[in-house]
């Protein structure tokens, strides 16, 4: 079976629940499931469900336990980078038969990491190898490139009351 590349990008909540879904999804078909997920440190709920899959599935956070906010610091650059040679790792070794991406393009829109590089993973990748890149800002080159793009549009959010990110909702 030939492996596709999917983008979940825009404004909206439920672009890394989309990818968890597919994520269950495939290890639901037995599938061996690689989730690298960039700007993110520590341990989400969501790694706690899914810790019961540490068979079929590796899981793997690139960042520091901050947000960026305004310029990304050296330290982002460099965990950045190291995620990116994990990842060559992951799509090309046949191991793994979903990669998922997880806030890559936000990575690439800080310039952690380049959008030739994601499109370089995509052209490295074993044929069978679903990818999944998610997170805002998808870059025009990427969304040519992909199969399925998915746009998350913000119609209204409680955020914009001050709700906070919720444990088991958000986090």
């Amino acid at each position: 079976m030939n492996g596709y590349v999917q983008v979940y990008t825009g404004n909206g909540k439920g672009k890394t629940t989309a990818a968890i879904g597919l994520t269950i999804r495939a290890l639901g078909a037995g599938w061996q499931v690689f989730f690298a997920q960039f700007l993110k440190a520590g341990e989400y709920s969501e790694h706690k469900a899914l810790a019961r899959f540490s068979d079929n599935l590796t899981i793997k956070t690139y960042g520091r336990n901050v947000f960026i906010r305004g310029e990304p610091n050296d330290e982002d650059r460099r965990l950045a980078q190291a995620a990116y040679k994990e990842i060559v790792e992951a799509v090309t070794s046949g191991r793994y038969r979903l990669v998922v991406l997880d806030e890559a393009n936000v990575a690439v829109h800080y310039d952690l990491i380049t959008v030739d590089q994601i499109l370089d993973l995509i052209e490295r990748r074993a044929g069978d190898v679903e990818l999944v890149i998610t997170g805002r800002y998808a870059h025009p080159r990427l969304i040519d490139r992909a199969d399925l793009v998915t746009e998350m549009q913000d119609v209204k959010h409680y955020y914009d009351k001050g709700i906070t990110a919720r444990v088991g909702v958000e986090k």
